[in-house]
């Protein structure tokens, strides 16, 4: 029998195997996907670590759903960047600083923080050389490969005494951005044929700074300052977003660092979760060669119609960058974006667009409620804008999803710490139920 008969014959048992009826979810009480019926996730744990807000709970017990809003530590994210904002000062290391240790620092812990971090960017030359051998067109991989490398030089790799761990998150945190750098200039190496150029991060600049001058060296001090506000706006969204259930569900298992983060640039990966923002990018671009007057609403809603009856651009009958799991009215992080997208897009000339982008967001979210009816509202996420700032700033969508992950380095190793510091250590093992009757066995010869 053939290789590839024997792989078809295989998947067509999958299609029979794999069906499970929706009704069957209903029936035993279980919650899919961890969630509850009315949409909210279902509660596995406790942290201190992020809060992400979307809904009270009203007297009658029932959900009422509110503008979003986004702790960390305990701390608003619209105070935390607004601050930022009006002194003008790079805070992503502070917002690090305060994942990792509970705390805000005061001058002097940040300014050895920051020099604690610049000093571990610098990538052993073992790893270097790696990154060159794993040349390959998905940066992601090529991040989740050299983070299991690091496990090779790491002296203790596998010690979780709390000064370890934390030893380890700042030394991820540090060498994130330089990984993601080298491996972007060796594609454009090695796929475009273009000059291989490895710039060696430099001290007392902030990551923002660091990482655009070693991938592209020309920036503006607005592109840099955007890029740490981005960064301090993805690098934690509570313990039960994808990525960061699967740091902590591998961290229950007592497993490594390297090991538990590699399995989270995984999760991220997936277009449901960090792929996002390269869809609304691609879509954006679709929307302005086939919607002729950009101020038109009336075009701009028949053409969103169209998109959700799955008739045009991919037929998938999605927006993209509208509707999130938590948040309905907004999410906070997509209006903090909204501002810097604005003001980003005056200093290089791009207003127009980001008008179009503006009054697409409108539209979006006006038709989605038109066409599923007053029981689904919903609203655009940070996914909407993050693509067209990336843009903006010059930077290639290979790097999109690792510079998401660049930004959750924070928040993953933060709830890694606090996963295997709870006094009373569990695994996280959820059940699953089995719904096949069980099958007399028949002997080979009989089948």
């Amino acid at each position: 029998m053939k290789k590839e008969y024997l792989i078809y014959k295989l998947s067509e048992s999958v299609k029979t195997t794999c069906k499970i009826d929706n009704n069957l979810f209903v029936q035993y009480n279980v919650k899919r996907g961890l969630r509850n019926e009315d949409g909210t996730g279902v509660l596995v744990g406790l942290t201190q670590i992020g809060n992400v807000v979307g809904y009270e709970r009203m007297p009658d017990g029932a959900l009422r759903a509110i503008p979003g809003k986004l702790y960390y530590r305990g701390y608003d994210l619209d105070d935390i960047v607004h601050d930022l904002v009006e002194s003008r000062r790079f805070g992503f290391e502070e917002v690090a600083f305060l994942m990792l240790s509970g705390k805000l620092p005061d001058k002097d812990e940040l300014g050895n923080f920051r020099k604690l971090i610049c000093s571990n960017m610098p990538l052993e030359q073992k790893i270097k050389m790696s990154i060159i051998e794993l040349e390959g067109q998905n940066i992601m991989n090529i991040l989740a490969r050299s983070v299991l490398e690091m496990y090779n030089y790491d002296l203790s790799p596998d010690d979780t005494s709390p000064d370890n761990l934390m030893r380890q998150s700042i030394d991820l945190i540090s060498k994130f951005p330089t990984i993601i750098a080298y491996a972007y200039n060796i594609l454009r190496h090695s796929s475009r044929g273009r000059s291989l150029h490895i710039r060696h991060p430099i001290e007392d600049i902030s990551i923002a700074e660091n990482f655009l001058y070693m991938l592209k060296r020309d920036y503006t001090p607005l592109d840099a300052r955007t890029l740490d506000l981005l960064l301090v706006l993805q690098a934690e969204h509570g313990g039960g977003n994808n990525s960061t259930f699967t740091v902590r569900v591998t961290s229950s298992s007592g497993t490594d660092t390297y090991s538990s983060i590699a399995a989270g640039i995984g999760s991220l990966k997936g277009p449901l979760h960090g792929g996002a923002n390269i869809q609304v990018v691609d879509m954006f671009n679709h929307l302005k060669k086939n919607i002729a007057d950009w101020k038109n609403k009336e075009e701009i809603d028949r053409y969103f119609t169209r998109m959700l009856n799955k008739e045009v651009y991919n037929k998938s009958g999605l927006i993209y960058g509208i509707g999130h799991a938590v948040y309905t009215i907004s999410d906070p992080r997509a209006i903090l974006l909204k501002a810097l997208a604005r003001d980003l897009a005056r200093e290089k000339k791009r207003e127009s667009e980001f008008a179009f982008l503006e009054l697409l967001e409108e539209r979006a979210i006006e038709s989605f409620y038109n066409f599923k009816g007053e029981k689904k509202r919903v609203s655009s996420n940070i996914d909407f804008y993050s693509g067209f700032v990336y843009e903006m700033i010059g930077l290639p969508q290979e790097i999109y999803t690792p510079l998401f992950a660049m930004a959750r380095i924070v928040g993953w190793t933060a709830h890694r710490i606090e996963e295997l510091n709870f006094k009373s250590k569990r695994i996280i093992r959820p059940a699953y139920k089995n719904i096949l009757e069980a099958q007399p066995y028949v002997s080979v010869d009989d089948r």
